[in-house]
């Protein structure tokens, strides 16, 4: 589904940009108005300059002008008539030399002008046709989506996590009031609605009713709970993951639905403090919140032939159970043996390599999907 009008500053709050790679279509408006006013200008120029090849049948001779000669008034009055094919005749060219400028260079201008025009009008009602019926089929085909809220670092590095993990970028919406934001998601390839993400009207813009998760990432503690609030309203089953700054607003989020709550400060300072105490471990623990090399932290589910195993035993390191909704540690005595609907919670290689195959990509059977 860059800007299918790329002035995003000028839109209302709460509106739906579809990101698109063609200009505004007033940019283009105007770009070809000036390209048929300079053919106008040009045309009265190259009239005016060669004036004494043209006669003016509808002015009678007087003594000034004997021989019935165009003046510059007389020059655009031809030029306006005969680029908007009205042609009058009474200004009419007389000599070989302005009959063949007529013949290759009037008349071909006159084609361009009037495809310009004519071209233009035509172009603007088509693009704002496709435009409403393309954010009227967004909406139809919306659901089951992701509402990311906040297009900043933390917007960003979210959409970039789930795009690399396999989700469509059409199944993304962003809500950011600002222009930056706007660009940089329409540059990204997703759709986004400009407005408040604390104002209902905007949020049921975006879908949230029929979202299936939602992340919160606004810079301000007090936006994001308010925002939370209103999602739980709209949308009781969405999964939230919201982010604060500081730790003491976290309980405060998990009051008002957030699901999920990553506190950035606390996070970042924990990530310093170890790489201060251990350079490698510092240096481990990025590798695993870092996409695409070396390890990866993932969830999978429990294959056929796990059943009834350690976690211990299998091929993935597994660092924790998932069972009736409830994460259990590897080492847990409730998860000593696999049991059939496990999901795995595993730290494995970003890539697979020759030595160490991904359970689960192979055409395994499930054993979720064993009656």
């Amino acid at each position: 589904m860059a800007d299918m009008t790329r002035l995003g500053e000028t839109r209302s709050a709460g509106q739906v940009a579809l990101p698109e790679r063609a200009r505004s279509p007033w940019w283009q408006l105007g770009r070809r108005l000036l390209m048929a006013l300079g053919i106008l200008v040009g045309t009265v120029l190259l009239v005016y300059l060669d004036r004494h090849g043209y006669r003016d049948g509808g002015d009678p001779a007087t003594a000034a002008n004997p021989n019935g000669e165009i003046t510059l008034v007389d020059a655009i009055y031809y030029t306006t008539v005969t680029l908007s094919t009205t042609g009058y005749g009474d200004v009419t060219p007389v000599s070989d030399g302005a009959r063949l400028v007529n013949a290759f260079i009037i008349t071909p201008a006159r084609i361009a002008f009037l495809v310009l025009l004519i071209g233009t009008t035509l172009e603007v009602l088509a693009q704002r046709g496709r435009e409403m019926f393309r954010i009227t089929r967004w909406r139809k085909n919306m659901g089951h989506h992701v509402v990311v809220i906040g297009y900043g670092t933390k917007g960003r590095s979210a959409v970039e996590t789930l795009v690399n993990n396999g989700l469509d970028r059409e199944r993304v919406v962003v809500v950011d009031p600002s222009p930056v934001a706007l660009a940089d998601a329409h540059a990204d390839q997703l759709a986004v609605v400009t407005g408040d993400a604390t104002r209902r009207g905007v949020l049921t813009r975006a879908g949230v009713a029929d979202a299936d998760q939602v992340i919160i990432t606004t810079g301000r503690d007090d936006s994001n709970v308010l925002a939370a609030l209103t999602v739980r309203q709209l949308n009781p089953d969405a999964w939230i993951v919201a982010a604060v700054s500081e730790q003491e607003n976290a309980p405060l989020m998990r009051q008002s639905g957030a699901d999920s709550v990553i506190t950035s400060s606390d996070a970042v300072g924990r990530l310093l403090g170890l790489s201060t105490l251990s350079p490698t471990l510092g240096s481990v623990m990025e590798d695993l919140l870092t996409y695409g090399e070396g390890l990866e932290v993932a969830e999978r589910e429990l294959l056929v032939n796990e059943v009834g195993r350690p976690p211990q035993s299998l091929p993935d390191q597994v660092i924790a159970v998932v069972r009736d909704d409830r994460v259990y540690r590897y080492f847990d005595p409730v998860v000593t043996l696999l049991a059939r609907g496990d999901r795995l919670v595993v730290v494995r290689p970003a890539k697979e390599l020759p030595w160490a195959p991904r359970p689960g990509t192979h055409n395994e059977d499930f054993a979720a999907d064993e009656d």
